[in-house]
Order: C-alpha cells, then structure tokens, then sequence
C-alpha cells in the first residue's frame, strides 16, 4: 500500500532522514519506532508532503507523491494524525469528525466512527477542547478515518495516555485494518507499538537501522537494551 525508498529529507539546510526504505502492506499494521529526535514526525510529514523530498520516492498504490500537496495525499487516500492530535479545540466532536470528511463532501459517515469508539457517541455535541486526552485522541483518529483513507498514520499515540488507555485505543487497530485502511503507527513506547503491529521499522538519527517482524525485534538483544531497558 506505501512504499518508501530510498527518501531524503529536511529543513532548509538540516538534513534529518538519509535514504530510508520502509513498506505497508495492505491491511497491516506498521510500527516505526524510535526514540525523541530520531526523524519519525520527519518522516510522517514527508510521506503526506507537508515537507519538499530532497531525494527517494513515495508511493501509495502505485502511485507517487512525490511533489503532491497534503491536500492531494489526502486525495489519493492518506491520513495523517499528527503528534499532539491537533483538534478543533471549540468545535464539537461531531463538527470535527465532519471536517475529516470534507473529501467526500456530503457523505459523511459519523456512524462508523462511533461503531469504533462508543465513547464518542456519548460526545458528540461536546466540544473538543473540554475531552480527556483519551478521548481526543480517539477523536483524532476517527477524524482521519472519515476520509476512507487506504493509509492511516498515526503519530506518537501513546503520548500522554495512561497505559491501559492506549491498549484499548491499540485495540481498535484491527477493527480499521479490517475495514481495509493500513497502519503506520509511529511511537516512542517501543514495547507497545511493537506488540500491536505485526512488522517493525527502527529509526535512529535519521536511518532505519532494524525492521523485520515485531517478535524478533523484541528478542533482539540491541533494541532491548536500548529501547527497553532489559541488559
């Protein structure tokens, strides 16, 4: 579903990924880990053009990105969570589920989102700013998920979520790859992100320097000394 090879990227002058190689496959969840700094939100906003490639190529379905605009990744089937979820704070959850479906114009499916996440059925008259950080994120995701997209990348979910918290929003992850949207799951809790996705990417100042399938990268003795804590 994604293919990305060989992308160089950056700010200005900073050059912060170097010739990075990493596949979705259709219905599968993906984790890219990493730790603070490593170039996961870099590479997130390259692949849905809110940053110029200075070398390698994008693809999704066979098509490139490759000098799209967001908008037009959005189009072409790729939705992208940011770090941080990025609600309307004073719009409802409703309103911010239906701005996540402006592709598709009038046809909105609110219902899908709240088959998903329950508790935002109970929310959806409520504004968005006055959720628990929970909740946002769900709504975040759902935001994204209203675009149908054939690509959901979700960035740093985990952030500031109690543990058992982000297992049950985890969880939900096979319900959307099951609805037929892949995911790009990016996270610095390398123990969970691993055990939600079935392969893995790691990414260390800018270069993927592991991936493989989850269960072997959490028996690798590196990535668990450095990620995990375990000598």
């Amino acid at each position: 579903m994604l293919e990305v090879t060989g992308l160089a990227a950056g700010y200005g002058r900073v050059q912060v990924l170097w010739d990075v190689d990493l596949e979705v496959g259709e219905g599968e969840v993906v984790a890219l880990v990493g730790s603070n700094g490593a170039g996961k939100t870099t590479l997130l906003r390259a692949v849905s053009g809110m940053i110029t490639l200075t070398g390698g190529e994008v693809c999704l379905a066979g098509d490139s990105l490759v000098g799209r605009a967001p908008e037009e990744a959005v189009r072409a089937g790729i939705a992208h969570v940011p770090e941080g979820r990025r609600l309307f704070a004073g719009l409802t959850v409703r309103e911010n589920l239906r701005v996540g479906a402006y592709v598709h114009g009038e046809h909105e499916d609110i219902d899908r989102a709240v088959e998903l996440f329950p508790r935002l059925g109970e929310r959806l008259d409520q504004v968005a700013g006055s959720l628990s950080g929970g909740e946002q994120q769900m709504c975040a995701i759902a935001r994204g998920l209203m675009a149908n997209p054939k690509l959901i990348m979700i960035d740093e979910l985990s952030l500031g979520l109690a543990p058992k918290l982000v297992e049950q929003i985890l969880e939900r992850l096979t319900s959307v790859t099951e609805a037929g949207t892949a995911v790009l799951l990016v996270e610095q809790d390398v123990d969970a992100a691993l055990e939600a996705a079935a392969r893995g990417y790691v990414l260390e100042n800018g270069r993927i320097v592991a991936s493989g399938e989850s269960s072997a990268l959490l028996e690798d003795p590196r990535i668990r000394e450095a990620y995990l804590g375990v000598a």
